[in-house]
């Protein structure tokens, strides 16, 4: 099996990580090359940076923060945020990402998503999706920070995201995000029994529980959270260690052997 990747999220804007609460009520948590090198040092598996506002204000990733962050980091880094077309995609690359995950433009432009696998590599492209629950097991995807919905049902965008190329879904619950109750398990289930891609559970953990439930109940491949991390009431390690007494295949990072499997 598979090792589970525990995955920090940094909202970033205007060159700091912040946290909110349905993507609303936000406050700053610190500088994201400091954050992101100490969850290097913690053994997060992955880091994900969003530019939360360049969709909605119509600006780039943080190209700046990429490159600060690539030179002192050695785990993957996917970054979203204001990437509209294949030249967004290879500049971020170039500046030091290893993934690019694209969201509202995806959805105005599905076929960015099949050029970006086809120039890059599925395994370079992440389609983030924003869905917000209709009713029991119904959900409809928004765009640009959960501000618009698209009416779009979220099981059909999985599926066509997964035949235009993606490697990999990230599924955010905006019912359930900074509300730290646990992920939403209905929605995570209907999307990973629809696609055969990776998904990446996001949106709502608030304890070290969530993360078990999260790989227990569901097929997801990654559990990714930000204020748990950010706050530091809980450091990618002792979730690790968690996991794998229970069962769930994670790596570790020893400083002197470096990453093995449980």
């Amino acid at each position: 099996m598979l090792a589970k990747r525990i995955i920090p999220c940094l909202d970033v804007r205007d060159g700091k990580v912040v946290k909110g609460v349905n993507f609303e009520g936000i406050k700053e948590v610190g500088d994201p090359v400091e954050l992101a090198c100490d969850y290097n040092l913690q053994g997060a598996d992955e880091l994900v940076f969003y530019d939360i506002t360049a969709s909605h204000e119509g600006r780039r990733a943080m190209l700046d923060v990429v490159e600060n962050t690539a030179k002192k980091v050695f785990i993957p880094l996917a970054v979203g945020g204001g990437i509209k077309t294949i030249d967004d995609i290879r500049d971020t690359l170039r500046a030091g990402a290893d993934k690019v995950s694209v969201n509202s433009q995806a959805v105005k432009n599905p076929d960015l998503i099949r050029e970006g696998a086809d120039i890059f590599g599925s395994q370079c492209i992440v389609v983030g999706i924003d869905a917000k629950k209709v009713v029991d097991g119904k959900w409809t995807v928004y765009i640009n920070g959960g501000r618009i919905d698209m009416g779009l049902d979220l099981i059909d965008w999985a599926k066509k995201v997964a035949d235009l190329g993606a490697g990999e879904i990230c599924l955010n619950s905006i019912d359930t995000d900074g509300v730290r109750g646990g992920f939403d398990i209905p929605m995570l289930n209907a999307v990973c029994n629809s696609v055969n891609i990776p998904v990446i559970a996001s949106g709502g953990c608030g304890k070290i529980e969530h993360f078990y439930e999260a790989f227990e109940k569901t097929d997801c491949s990654a559990a990714l959270a930000a204020s748990l991390f950010h706050f530091k009431e809980l450091t990618c390690g002792e979730v690790k260690e968690y996991l794998s007494k229970r069962g769930v295949p994670v790596r570790t990072v020893s400083h002197k052997l470096g990453p093995r499997l449980f």
